[in-house]
C-alpha cells in the first residue's frame, strides 16, 4: 500500500485537510516544473501526486491547490463558459448567493475572495463550513441561492433523493447547481447494496469505503425526476488532447449541470 493510500484510509477527513495545508507548500517545491499545469493558480510541475482511496489514480493531485481531475475540469468550465468569475456583471446588494456542499480547499478560499459572490459553506465535518448542516434537512429557506455547488457528497448519503430535494428547495429559480459524482458512464443503472458492510469490501465494491452507491447513466434523469433541468456537459470534448494532458484531466467526465 503505498504511503498516500494508508494517509487517505487511515487518517479522519477532518484531520486530514487541517495536514494538508501545512505539507502542501513543502510537496509544491519540490515537484516544481513545467509538464503539467493546475488551471486554478496557473502553477506548474514535473508531476502530481497519485490519489485514491482503493485503486490508486497516477498523476492527479496537485501539489498545490490539492485540486483532483474533477475540480479543475469545473474550474476551466466556469472560467470558460460562464460569468461565475465575471465581478464586473454583479455589484452592490445584488452579489449572488452560492452555496457550497462540504468546500474543497482548491475552491474555499478563492470563493471566499469573490467580490461578486455572497458565499456560504456547510457540511457535517469539514472544519471549512460556516453551517454545521445536513443535506437531507437543511437550514436555509425556500429559493434562497442563485448557485449551489455539492460534488462528490451525493454518493456519500444513503437517502440521495431527499438530499436531492433539498438541493433543488434552497435553489432559486432560474438557478444553477452543479452536481459531481463518481462516474461510471458505461453502467446504465445505479448500483446500491446495504447488505455490504465491512469497509475493505465497500472500498473495493464502490472505490471508498464511506460511498453508498455507484452512480450509472440513470443518475441524470433522476436529477430530473425532482424537477432540475440537466445539461449532461462534456466539457473535455471542447478541450485538445494537449489541454487534456496539460492539466490532467479525464476525458470524457460529464459535468451535470442543473437548473431550477
Amino acid at each position: 500500500m503505498s504511503i498516500f493510500k494508508f494517509i487517505l484510509n487511515k487518517v479522519p477527513r477532518p484531520i486530514l485537510i487541517k495536514l494538508s495545508y501545512l505539507a502542501r507548500p513543502f510537496i509544491a517545491l519540490a515537484l516544481k516544473g513545467s509538464t503539467y499545469t493546475d488551471p486554478i493558480d496557473g502553477k506548474s510541475f514535473r508531476k502530481f501526486l497519485p490519489y485514491g482511496y482503493e485503486t490508486q489514480r497516477e498523476n492527479v493531485l496537485s501539489p498545490s491547490t490539492l485540486s483532483l481531475e474533477r475540480h479543475r475540469l469545473l474550474w476551466l468550465y466556469l472560467q470558460n463558459e460562464t460569468d461565475f468569475f465575471k465581478p464586473e456583471l454583479v455589484s452592490g446588494s445584488a452579489k449572488l448567493k452560492l452555496l457550497h456542499f462540504a468546500p474543497e480547499q482548491a475552491f474555499y478560499k478563492r470563493f471566499r475572495k469573490m467580490e461578486n459572490i455572497d458565499y456560504t459553506t456547510t457540511d457535517l465535518e469539514s472544519p471549512l463550513a460556516d453551517v454545521k448542516a445536513d443535506i437531507c434537512d437543511l437550514p436555509f429557506e425556500d429559493n434562497s441561492f442563485d448557485i449551489i455547488f455539492c460534488n462528490h457528497v451525493l454518493e456519500h448519503i444513503p437517502d440521495d433523493t431527499k438530499a436531492m430535494r433539498e438541493l433543488y428547495r434552497v435553489l432559486k429559480k432560474g438557478g444553477m447547481g452543479i452536481f459531481q459524482i463518481p462516474q461510471e458512464l458505461d453502467r446504465a443503472t445505479t448500483f446500491e447494496d446495504d447488505s455490504i458492510t465491512d469497509k475493505k469490501e465497500r472500498a473495493k465494491i464502490f472505490g471508498q469505503y464511506d460511498h453508498v452507491r455507484i452512480y450509472g447513466r440513470d443518475y441524470f434523469d433522476k436529477l430530473r425526476s425532482i424537477g432540475f433541468k440537466v445539461d449532461e456537459v462534456d466539457y473535455s470534448a471542447s478541450l485538445s488532447e494537449e489541454e487534456i494532458k496539460k492539466y490532467c484531466l479525464t476525458k470524457g467526465e460529464i459535468l451535470p449541470v442543473c437548473y431550477k
